[in-house]
């Protein structure tokens, strides 16, 4: 079975997008993190175009548990 990507979060900035990542990746679930902000070099595009966490399909449900109790 081939796995799919799947964005469960967006965020205004990469800090709190990878901090999230940070949490599921201590709790086995292996996340992404993409921003669409010419690499880097211009972060402001970061506000309008949102930062994506990723997860694969099988994992969205651990995940959004995760984060549930990750962000109480």
């Amino acid at each position: 079975m081939k796995s799919h990507l799947f964005t469960i979060r967006r965020y205004y900035s990469e800090t709190p997008a990878e901090l999230a990542r940070m949490v599921l990746e201590g709790s086995g679930v292996d996340a992404r993190v993409s921003a669409d902000d010419c690499g880097g070099m211009q972060p402001f595009l970061q506000a309008s175009t949102g930062v994506r966490l990723i997860v694969r399909s099988e994992d969205m449900e651990r995940a959004e548990e995760i984060l549930k109790h990750a962000e109480e």
